[in-house]
């Protein structure tokens, strides 16, 4: 098998000729975009010999300056595939695209939370900005849900666009889950709605979908719901904590990714035999069926390419 056939085997819950795998992390500030970026890419991709080119996005919504009330919300514009920042993540897809070759290829889309923390997280920060968020639920939430309206348009415009230019689907960046910032009902209400619209855009687009769930002290019943429009699920089996058989329990008709931990443990501090160990035991337990190899998030930025290799060769059993 190549790793298009591969991966979409694991995804039809197919035999494979042994485990694919996926990992990514955020490349350093200086190669973090134009021509810089496509080559971070491809020399992570070769040198890892990862199965999927998951494409960082590190063209955000725009700042919008202060926040002084609810009312600043109405600051956030309509946004198109056309406007600039997505005009910039589009362009560098599609060259990287044209030089990677035969790929499977997933476009990473920040989802409803991250996509409406980014314009306000650089002047006030992360927490604030989703504590923030909390405050407004529960004192004058229209505007923002308004916002959230048009970012979700924007998001859904982007994701289509990505899977028309080539990209063989969407890594979708979820938050909200955690459940020291939104109730059940507030998630209902400002996360799901707008989430299950980017999700049905990129399938409408015929693209595949991988939701990542992230962040620590998750409430995964909330994305019960989700199943039905993903093809892949990751999510923080340590960070959560929730193991790969619940998640395999809670969206029985999807493929799962992870096994690892992402910041600590054995991928980034256990010598090379305990690495490979740990992955023969993962997919051991998991079995092959419908299994993607990969970590709870993003890697550091820092670590050896050789170790994730290692990890990535060690499914080969």
């Amino acid at each position: 098998m190549n790793k298009m056939e591969r991966v979409k085997a694991a995804i039809s819950k197919q035999p494979v000729d042994h485990v694919p795998a996926c990992f990514s992390l955020h490349f350093p500030k200086e190669v973090a975009s134009g021509d810089a970026a496509i080559k971070a890419h491809l020399d992570f991709y070769r040198q890892t010999d990862t199965d999927i080119l998951k494409i960082m996005n590190e063209n955000l919504v725009p700042e919008i300056g202060e926040m002084n009330s609810p009312q600043d919300w109405n600051k956030i514009p309509s946004y198109n595939r056309h406007s600039p920042f997505m005009q910039k993540q589009l362009d560098m897809i599609k060259r990287l695209l044209d030089q990677a070759g035969d790929v499977y290829s997933l476009a990473t889309i920040h989802g409803i939370c991250a996509s409406s923390i980014h314009p306000l997280e650089q002047r006030y920060g992360y927490v604030p900005v989703r504590k923030m968020f909390v405050e407004q639920m529960r004192t004058n939430k229209q505007p923002m849900l308004d916002a959230r309206h048009r970012i979700a348009d924007a998001m859904s415009d982007l994701a289509q666009a990505c899977i028309e230019i080539g990209c063989n689907g969407i890594y979708y960046a979820a938050l909200g889950g955690e459940k020291h910032f939104y109730t059940d009902e507030e998630f209902a209400e400002a996360v799901e709605p707008f989430d299950r619209q980017i999700l049905t855009a990129a399938r409408e687009a015929k693209g595949d979908v991988l939701l990542h769930i992230c962040k620590e002290n998750l409430e995964m019943s909330r994305y019960r719901n989700y199943g039905d429009l993903c093809d892949i699920v990751n999510w923080g089996v340590y960070e959560a904590p929730y193991s790969l058989e619940d998640g395999r329990k809670l969206f029985p008709n999807a493929a799962i990714m992870g096994g690892l931990a992402n910041r600590s443990g054995v991928l980034v501090d256990g010598t090379i035999p305990e690495l490979e160990a740990a992955v023969r035991k993962v997919i051991h337990d998991f079995g092959e069926k419908g299994f993607i190899l990969g970590a709870d998030c993003t890697l550091p930025t820092e670590i050896p390419y050789e170790r994730i290799m290692a990890a990535i060769h060690a499914a080969i059993i």
